[in-house]
């Protein structure tokens, strides 16, 4: 019996500055794949099976006919990613925050789970949860 290939999924952000975005999330401890890297972007490994893409805006824009959102005023999406506890939300958000980071909302606790977000410098959601049981 072979084992299924597990889905990935490649999240595509448009940055500003892709050295200013690199660092900060090199800051937060991510890695970028160099084969997938160059001036127009960088390819982010958050798990060997999600990757984020950060994209310098002209590039990003190619892939798309409708104009780019300003993520610092207006919101499209949030990426929420796991943690393994609520101390591992805890440092990875107070890394972001180190590395000028914000964070739009107090942190969530709702006993069955633990969250808490930065929005990094371009103004996208970030959300980093540890879930411990199920909701009652």
């Amino acid at each position: 019996m072979s084992m299924a290939t597990p889905q990935m999924i490649f999240v595509n952000l448009p940055v500003r500055d892709l050295d200013a975005s690199k660092a900060f999330f090199a800051a937060l401890g991510y890695t970028f794949n160099p084969q997938f890297t160059n001036q127009d972007a960088a390819c982010m490994v958050v798990s060997d099976s999600i990757y984020v893409m950060l994209l310098v805006e002209p590039f990003f824009q190619t892939f798309t006919r409708q104009p780019l959102c300003d993520a610092r005023r207006q919101t499209e999406v949030i990426t929420c990613l796991s943690a393994t506890s609520c101390a591992a939300v805890d440092q990875l958000v107070d890394k972001a925050l180190a590395a000028g980071a914000s964070e739009p909302m107090p942190a969530r606790d709702y006993g069955f789970m633990y969250q808490r977000g930065f929005q990094d410098l371009d103004g996208h959601l970030w959300e980093i949860a540890h879930m411990d049981g199920e909701p009652g």
